[in-house]
């Protein structure tokens, strides 16, 4: 995956998590609470998942600066990318 691909993964993410709030605003008004905790629930895959390609394309570009080959970077698993300390 290039950095194109990977930004417009990121893009459709966004997009998909400014949905489902709106969504979950809607559902809440409406009193539909199972729709609601699986719309939490997506967030939440979704909250890992940015996070994961957001350092993807961060170790891609590391990669590049430092004159590697920014293919080497590799998705790292979501407990990783969430417990990050800086």
């Amino acid at each position: 995956m290039d950095d194109a691909q990977i930004q417009s993964r990121i893009e459709k993410l966004e997009a998909e998590e400014r949905r489902l709030r709106s969504d979950e605003e809607r559902s809440a008004h409406h009193g539909d609470s199972e729709r609601i905790e699986a719309d939490r629930d997506r967030l939440a895959a979704i909250k890992v998942e940015l996070d994961q390609q957001w350092d993807l394309l961060r170790q891609r570009r590391a990669l590049r600066n430092a004159g590697s080959d920014p293919d080497q970077a590799r998705v790292r698993d979501g407990g990783t990318v969430e417990n990050y300390l800086g």
